[in-house]
């Protein structure tokens, strides 16, 4: 028997005689060994050998597939509605046009049940050269993405509603939005509440925001707009909701089809919330789920479930295999279990996120310099190459 393992930073050391517990190797040394990569370890002469790129491709490979094994859902079985045909032609906006909700469920322009697939972009103000037409259709014609969620923080250094440069901001979203509308993609433009806690911090900036975005793409039945990423840090659905029927009415007044999607309390995970008192006041409204694969488990996938029973349209705009600080160890086992489910559901999601970051969540390794698409299988993460397994 071999045994394999990965070497994870958790950016912790153990002092001289304590204990650790949720460990599954612990190496002894005089001095840090360079255990970049993943090896092989002998168990019975306890030999570790680095694997080759190949060999470690061949690994990852089939961890997918066995946490997988027994786990593959039929599409739409959680679905009534008649499903939209897979694409062979044209762009997905050829194809499927302007999207409306009926019930829990998204839909194309034929009256077909359709499923959105895509890429979160991570900030526009620290990540924005990934924002170009070569790198969408590399997402497109490569991964199958019909999607781009462009996020842009209202908080944070860079913060639209901080010390951003709203002009360049703004530029941004208009070059990943007429990117994906000459590609023929959907694209989301994103209000990343995140540090600010509460969407209510920068109402007035986002009504004017989205005042001004939808009256610009007004005419791009493409666009998408979310509102409120993760409210949290206490933040009732009754804030939210408020927030909300104060934005709304401003994009309707220029697009009055367009989806919007609204984060829910939380970070975006008490979908039980909005189920319970909706915002029945405008068509087109769905809901935020996040999931972080390595951190949400089955009480958050149940959640949903009862959420879409209740009639609840839920969007996943956000979400990744690792843990919730977008780090840590992917969790084959339950991003398969979060694969099932939106499959069966037949749930649109976009993956976090479109960068080299030095983290799990990034979709491309620290390494890679290519911004501008035609990445291969080597340039991706782990993260990377389970998304877009997961679109093909």
């Amino acid at each position: 028997m071999n045994w394999y393992f990965t070497e994870r930073d958790r950016k912790n050391e153990v002092d001289d005689g304590a204990s650790v517990s949720d460990i599954g190797v612990i190496f002894s040394a005089e001095e840090k060994p360079d255990l970049a990569g993943t090896y092989l370890v002998d168990e019975e002469t306890g030999e570790a050998e680095k694997m080759t790129d190949d060999q470690e491709k061949s690994w990852r490979d089939a961890r997918i597939s066995a946490a997988e094994s027994g786990s593959r859902a039929k599409a739409g079985s959680g679905v009534t509605k008649e499903l939209a045909a897979a694409d062979t032609k044209g762009t997905p906006f050829e194809n499927h046009g302007v999207l409306s909700v009926d019930g829990a469920d998204l839909m194309d322009e034929k009256g077909k049940a359709y499923q959105l697939k895509g890429v979160s972009t991570h900030g526009l103000a620290w990540f924005p050269q990934y924002v170009n037409e070569d790198a969408f259709r590399t997402l497109r014609d490569d991964w199958g993405a019909s999607l781009v969620r462009l996020a842009m923080y209202t908080a944070e250094s860079g913060g639209y509603c901080t010390d951003g440069d709203r002009q360049a901001l703004e530029k941004t979203i208009d070059t990943g939005v007429k990117a994906a509308t000459d590609l023929g993609m959907y694209v989301i433009i994103d209000w990343h509440v995140l540090s600010d806690l509460t969407p209510l911090k920068y109402e007035d900036q986002a009504v004017d925001f989205f005042g001004r975005m939808s009256k610009k793409y007004a005419d791009n039945g493409n666009v998408l707009y979310e509102i409120c990423n993760e409210p949290n840090g206490g933040t009732s659905w009754s804030d939210i909701k408020a927030y909300a029927e104060r934005v709304i009415p401003v994009i309707r007044a220029n697009d009055p089809d367009s989806i919007i999607i609204v984060g829910t309390p939380t970070w975006s995970q008490e979908v039980d919330k909005a189920a319970a008192d909706p915002i029945s006041t405008y068509d087109n409204i769905m809901y935020a789920m996040h999931f972080y694969a390595a951190t949400h488990k089955e009480d958050l996938r149940n959640r949903l479930i009862s959420a879409r029973k209740s009639g609840l349209p839920v969007f996943i705009s956000e979400f990744s295999i690792c843990d919730a600080s977008g780090n840590g160890g992917v969790d084959y086992d339950s991003a398969a279990a979060w694969k099932k489910l939106i499959v069966e559901n037949n749930l649109s999601y976009a993956g976090w996120s479109l960068c080299n970051k030095n983290e799990t969540s990034a979709l491309l390794k620290p390494e890679v310099t290519k911004v501008n698409g035609g990445w291969t299988d080597d340039d991706l993460s782990e993260t990377g190459l389970w998304l877009k397994k997961m679109m093909e």
